[in-house]
């Protein structure tokens, strides 16, 4: 039995209309700041309309003039009628070619103006999201909705508005023109008005359902062709080339399918308003010509009522193509106001507290936290204090949530019970620019971006100088490998710094730490992938790091985090001891056995043969 309370679906379908209209108008508001070029744009399409409507009466002028028999005397009138109308159609050619170019370059500066603000609007919005979005959505389908469908606003902004309003104000205008000129040739004209109105209603909801199925589709394989060549190295490793490219192959199949279905269905409708159209004019001819056999009218009045007809039906015939291109458009807003209108759950807070004479004393006070899409939680009630300028290093078992911890305090993530605080404030209070501007994240997979180390390391401090630069750069043992590279400072890193080692890539990323100059510093495994040797140099650069600054260290082997002030083990999302290396060894507990087995697996590698 249905649900009497389920809306029926002319009321889904009236309100999917009325939101696509108002993402329509939302899309528009983006040219309010060039309101003036826009007014400027429509006084000029206005302009060439007019100038457009003026010309089939002039060439039934000329109609008049040439194909009427005349007496030799008659003869020289005719010839200065027909010099005298076609220089006046020669100006009005002019001066509407003159209104063409101004409309057409302000209306395409407008629309790739709107695309450019809608980008940078998605972008900072996508940078503001948590990570639980990001998790929840791949990053090949967000960069679709940047390119893609982004690109579909430009053509309706800079060119379809444009078009459509051409259109539109050659369509009441010769409507109006025919009607003073004959009342009855038009009304019979109009009879096909409500059959491309009902038409049109039809075909724009199964076009508008296939522009998003269709755009949906192509988001998903634009995803999946990021996530394989963004690991690449894995791709190839496993040697599954051809694996991805019949999955990307089978993806791109089905949005092919699904754009040739909406293709189909547009020539469906276009074909039918034209159909509809020009059959109106072989009948308007019919009719026109029997009337201009029995006198009721002139023969260049009939040519001059021929072309406004056929300008009319033109109009009708491009507004009919625009309106099913603009069910491709609604689709497009619908995806990216999405993005734009999508709350955060992670944000400032609406009456933030100060920040000031950070001192960086920590508190994790009943912590507890589960990832969305899990019931088993991470932490569990964890209490932890970390005063100023200590070294507090976690440790645990792979899973035990030392890395949640520092994702909590950085507020990647918010605990699903109790509070983090910073000198006494819930950092829930505060702004997020305020609590990451204080703290410097050194991870065990350090992201490089593909510049030049000059602008990898600045990206710590952007207002920073050359020798701020230098100077953190030698603070993280990097100066000296920097400088054996032959343009220094200044050389390229490769995307995600592929040019570089893992200690070459670690100690840039501390150089970064170094010049932000944080008071709150959290190590993630930095130096758990490197070599002994690399290890050594970048050891020395984080122990000159955390001088004088709270420091988290999230620490994979052990060995590095002997002399921290404080060491916390973690197991199964709880703390279960706390204290100095050496009292922790004496408990023999889980820290104990943690030491003694990494102690043997490093014996065991030592002393296998080479």
């Amino acid at each position: 039995m249905a649900d009497p309370a389920a809306p029926a679906p002319d009321a889904d379908n009236e309100v999917d209309r009325i939101r696509s209209w108002a993402r329509l108008r939302r899309l528009f508001s983006y040219t309010r700041p060039y309101r003036w070029r826009l007014v400027a744009a429509i006084f000029c399409l206005a302009g060439g309309s007019a100038l457009g409507l003026v010309y089939p009466y002039f060439f039934g002028e000329l109609s008049n003039a040439a194909f009427t028999g005349l007496s030799s005397d008659e003869a020289a009138g005719a010839l200065a009628s027909i010099n005298h109308n076609t220089l006046i159609l020669v100006a009005v050619f002019i001066g509407q070619s003159i209104f063409v170019f101004f409309r057409h370059y302000l209306m395409t500066w407008l629309g790739e103006r709107v695309v450019a603000d809608v980008r940078v609007d998605l972008f900072r919005n996508l940078v503001a999201m948590s990570q639980r979005f990001f998790g929840s959505n791949r990053t090949g389908e967000l960069l679709s909705r940047l390119g893609d469908d982004v690109t579909r606003l430009q053509n309706t902004v800079g060119q379809d508005l444009s078009i459509a309003l051409r259109n539109l104000l050659t369509l009441i205008g010769g409507i109006v023109i025919l009607l003073l000129q004959n009342p009855f040739l038009t009304g019979i004209m109009l009879l096909v008005v409500p059959a491309l109105v009902i038409s049109a209603g039809i075909w724009s909801r199964i076009i508008r359902k296939l522009s998003r199925q269709a755009q949906d589709a192509l988001a998903r394989a634009t995803g999946g062709l990021q996530e394989g060549l963004a690991a690449i190295e894995t791709v190839q490793a496993f040697t599954r080339e051809d694996f991805e490219v019949e999955r990307y192959d089978r993806e791109i199949s089905l949005t092919f399918s699904l754009f040739v279905r909406r293709a189909l269905a547009r020539s469906w409708f276009a074909a039918v308003a034209s159909f509809v159209a020009f059959s109106a004019i072989a009948g308007i001819f019919w009719l026109g010509g029997n009337m201009v056999v029995n006198h009721e009218i002139e023969p260049g009045q009939l040519i001059s009522f021929l072309l406004y007809t056929m300008m009319v039906a033109g109009a009708v015939g491009s507004l009919s193509e625009l309106f099913s291109g603009l069910q491709s458009t609604l689709g497009a807003t619908a995806r990216i106001f999405e993005i734009l209108d999508h709350e955060r759950d992670i944000d400032d807070p609406e009456h933030p507290e100060e920040l000031t004479e950070l001192r960086g004393n920590i508190d994790f006070r009943g912590v507890s936290f589960a990832y969305g899409d899990r019931e088993m939680p991470v932490l569990q009630g964890i209490d932890l204090s970390i005063k100023s300028g200590q070294v507090c290093a976690l440790v645990g078992p792979s899973g035990s949530g030392k890395t949640t911890l520092g994702r909590l305090l950085l507020r990647f993530w918010e605990p699903t019970a109790g509070a983090v605080m910073i000198d006494g404030h819930d950092i829930r209070d505060l702004r997020l620019a305020d609590l990451r501007g204080a703290m410097a994240l050194v991870s065990q997979d350090p992201v490089l971006f593909s510049g030049s180390i000059l602008e990898n390391i600045r990206y710590g401090r952007l207002e920073a100088t050359d020798d701020e630069v230098t100077a953190a750069a030698i603070a993280a043992n990097a100066d000296g490998f920097i400088r054996e590279f032959p343009e220094g400072y200044e050389t390229l890193v490769g995307e995600r710094g592929v040019k570089l080692s893992g200690g070459q890539r670690q100690r840039v990323s501390i150089a970064r730490a170094i010049l932000r100059d944080p008071t709150i510093l959290v190590l993630d495994e930095a130096t758990s992938a490197l070599d002994s040797e690399s290890e050594h140099l970048v050891q020395e650069a984080l122990e000159a790091l955390q001088e004088g600054r709270t420091t988290v260290v999230i620490a994979h082997r052990l060995s590095t985090i002997r002399d921290a002030d404080r060491i916390v083990v973690l197991d199964h999302g709880a703390i279960v001891e706390s204290g100095r290396h050496d009292d922790l060894l004496a408990q023999n507990g889980t820290y104990a056995r943690l030491v003694a087995r990494q102690a043997t697996l490093i014996s065991t590698i030592d002393e296998e043969p080479l």
